[in-house]
């Protein structure tokens, strides 16, 4: 492939300011490539940035709404063991007893009966607890619904979600799943 020494549509935005710049320091590279690679990690981060900002106007961490997330999407009656959550997330067993503590004492949360094993009790989410996943995932969603709303058109966002899960989908046969949240795990370092 040839390498190219501008992006193909140029814009005005960090990336392209600074990207002659890295270019420099990058021979052989293509610029196109570089130059995606960075506005796919520079919005994975913004909306990182952006759950930051919600979640404490929720009294919540990150760390806590993905905890009520993955109960939430299980469907009824929203229930995980803590290791199912854990893995879910990401967390080793210690975090998650942690924040299952932390969610039980706010009241999102509460133990269930296990069917199956008295050892392992399911944490189930509390209706006050689908009550605040709701609230802060409605302000994210409209958050990103005006973002993404406003710098494309349907056909743009069509476009852009058949490329990005072509994209997302070379990268998992090669690399395996994205990790939660941009955490890696100690094999991967």
């Amino acid at each position: 492939m040839e390498a190219r020494t501008t992006p193909p549509h140029p814009v005005d935005d960090s990336v392209a300011r600074e990207l002659a710049e890295w270019m420099a320091e990058l021979p052989g590279v293509d610029p196109s490539i570089e130059a995606a690679r960075q506005r796919i990690a520079g919005i994975g981060r913004l909306l990182e940035r952006g759950l930051g900002r919600i979640a404490p106007t929720h009294e919540l961490s990150l760390g806590d709404w993905e905890a009520l997330a993955v109960l939430q999407r299980s469907g009824p009656p929203y229930e995980r063991t803590p290791n199912e959550i854990a893995q879910a997330i990401g967390v080793t067993s210690g975090t998650m007893s942690v924040r299952i503590e932390r969610l039980t004492h706010a009241g999102l949360i509460e133990r269930a009966p296990s069917r199956t094993d008295r050892r392992s009790r399911p944490i189930r989410l509390t209706r006050k607890g689908e009550r605040r996943w709701r609230a802060a995932t409605a302000d994210r969603t409209t958050i990103e619904q005006n973002l993404i709303g406003d710098a494309l058109n349907r056909a743009e966002l069509t476009q852009l979600n058949t490329l990005l899960a072509k994209l997302l989908h070379r990268f998992e046969d090669e690399l395996g799943t994205a990790p939660v949240r941009g955490r890696l795990n100690a094999e991967e370092l």
